[in-house]
């Protein structure tokens, strides 16, 4: 466990510009936020990067002496990526611990199935990385979120395949909210806006651990690139056997999200690796808040790397709770959700407001979308190219060969 006594910057200035009761935090009981997350099974690394952030968003605003006189504690808690272990951690977090609110979901199904819990619970929830768009489309007020949605994403890809002429997409994806919904998506996009795409989508069982056929089915088609829709180990899988089958990096293969800025990428695929794309929410130079500078420096003090979007996205979401707590003089959770919607806040990597808006920008702050490549094997994200947007692009698609 991340320990206040770690952190060794000075915080004077860089707590979103506000000053917090600063009282001694020693006879109050703990205020407790849950950090509901994958800890084993598939995208267990994206949990384990989530709790490194909420940990260290902990030990940040308890070195500034707590909030209303008492600390911040942040309960975790496995959901295994599983609808039912989602909706039997988030009981155990509200029955049995008292949290005030969740945070952590990375996955879109399990996210949609606690909406209704935390309608009756009468706690807010933030998504840290699931992007389906019925999350926020809900209208729920107790559904929060600051991670990408699916139309951001689609956008930047019909970008991406127009930027380099691509015309027949080849798309698999796993049988979830996730991945079938992205896939609904891209094929509305195409019919409405008379893209003229040729989208060939094949859907696997996430817990396949064979996708030769459909990889297979995908090359055979000629496609121009393949979107990869998988989700922790799967979506290394679908990179290897799509190695070995000599369909990437031979045709272009897009990841929907920024898992392969993970060390672990390269782990996991060695050079088979070498020249995926993906999606990513910022780049290491990109602009970051105050609290964002000091969480990087502070995450790769203690991790000897740099934080992926989960983790800041995690230490955000603690904070901006903990602030809203501050603005609603109170840790009751209707009244935290009242101030999050009627104060301005700063997460890592700008401004966040929680409108009631339209659609799927309810309760929704968006990060940038870029989609980067490795083009050689170890890079990390600050070393792969910018492709998409245009005016961030630092080189071209470069494609592969052996």
């Amino acid at each position: 466990m991340y320990i206040a006594k770690q952190v060794t910057m000075l915080f004077s200035a860089l707590f979103l510009g506000i000053s917090f009761l600063v009282v001694p935090a020693t006879a109050a009981e703990d205020i407790k936020i849950g950090v509901l997350t994958p800890l084993t099974a598939g995208a267990h690394s994206l949990g384990k990067e989530a709790v490194r952030g909420a940990e260290i968003a902990e030990a940040y605003i308890n070195a500034k002496g707590g909030v209303l006189g008492r600390k911040i504690k942040v309960i975790i808690e496995d959901d295994a990526g599983q609808v039912e272990k989602a909706v039997s951690g988030f009981r155990k977090l509200t029955s049995r611990d008292k949290v005030v609110a969740i945070i952590g979901q990375i996955h879109s199904s399990n996210m949609l199935a606690l909406i209704k819990p935390a309608e009756k619970a009468g706690i807010p929830i933030f998504s840290t990385q699931a992007s389906n768009v019925k999350i926020t489309s809900s209208k729920s007020p107790n559904v929060f979120r600051t991670a990408a949605i699916d139309p951001d994403r689609a956008e930047a890809w019909v970008g991406f395949f127009q930027q380099n002429g691509f015309k027949k997409i080849g798309i698999i994806a796993e049988n979830t909210d996730y991945g079938v919904g992205l896939v609904k998506l891209l094929k509305s996009f195409n019919k409405e806006r008379s893209l003229g795409l040729s989208l060939k989508s094949f859907i696997f069982d996430k817990n396949s651990r064979d996708l030769t056929p459909q990889l297979l089915q995908i090359k055979n088609s000629g496609a121009d690139v393949v979107i990869n829709i998988g989700v922790g180990d799967v979506a290394y899988l679908i990179v290897k056997q799509a190695y070995d089958i000599k369909l990437f990096p031979e045709t272009p293969m897009v990841a929907s999200f920024d898992w392969p800025s993970q060390p672990i990428f390269w782990k996991n695929t060695g050079n088979k690796g070498t020249y995926l794309t993906y999606i990513s929410y910022g780049h290491p130079n990109q602009k970051l808040t105050a609290m964002g500078e000091w969480f990087k420096a502070e995450f790769e003090r203690l991790y000897n790397d740099a934080p992926i979007f989960g983790a800041s996205n995690a230490f955000g979401q603690i904070v901006m709770i903990a602030e809203a707590i501050y603005h609603a003089g109170s840790a009751d959770p209707g009244a935290i959700m009242k101030a999050l919607e009627d104060y301005h806040y700063d997460n890592f990597n700008g401004p966040v407001k929680f409108n009631r808006a339209d659609g799927a920008r309810w309760h929704q702050s968006s990060p940038p979308i870029l989609i980067v490549q490795h083009t050689a094997e170890g890079q990390s994200l600050g070393q792969g190219t910018i492709l998409y947007p245009p005016n961030l692009q630092t080189g071209s698609l470069t494609k592969g060969s052996r």
